[in-house]
């Protein structure tokens, strides 16, 4: 049988109040902050990558892998730096957007 959850009226009233708080908003350079370490987070994943495909490479070359394995990692590597190159373009052209702008 299932149990009903059980309060009494003052621990329904905090839980209340705990909800309706409202919710520290981050300041412009926390956010800038936090979008940099992502950036830098994403850059060293590709760098990962690039790193991977050498080794698998490597690998391939004494007999150590297969030679899929060293096309999926390359593959992987590729389409992680065309994103971000991607990316970089959005971001400049938003950039030059924005610079354009007569305030």
């Amino acid at each position: 049988m299932i149990q009903p959850l059980q309060m009494n009226p003052a621990q329904a009233v905090t839980k209340l109040l705990e909800t309706a708080k409202p919710q520290q908003q981050a300041t412009p350079a926390e956010m800038t902050n936090s979008f940099g370490q992502y950036l830098e987070q994403a850059l060293n994943s590709v760098d990962a990558q690039e790193k991977e495909v050498h080794k698998l490479n490597n690998q391939y070359m004494i007999g150590e892998v297969d030679v899929s394995q060293v096309l999926i990692a390359s593959e992987k590597a590729e389409l992680s730096l065309q994103l971000t190159s991607q990316i970089r373009n959005k971001v400049i052209d938003a950039y030059q957007e924005i610079m354009r702008m007569q305030v």
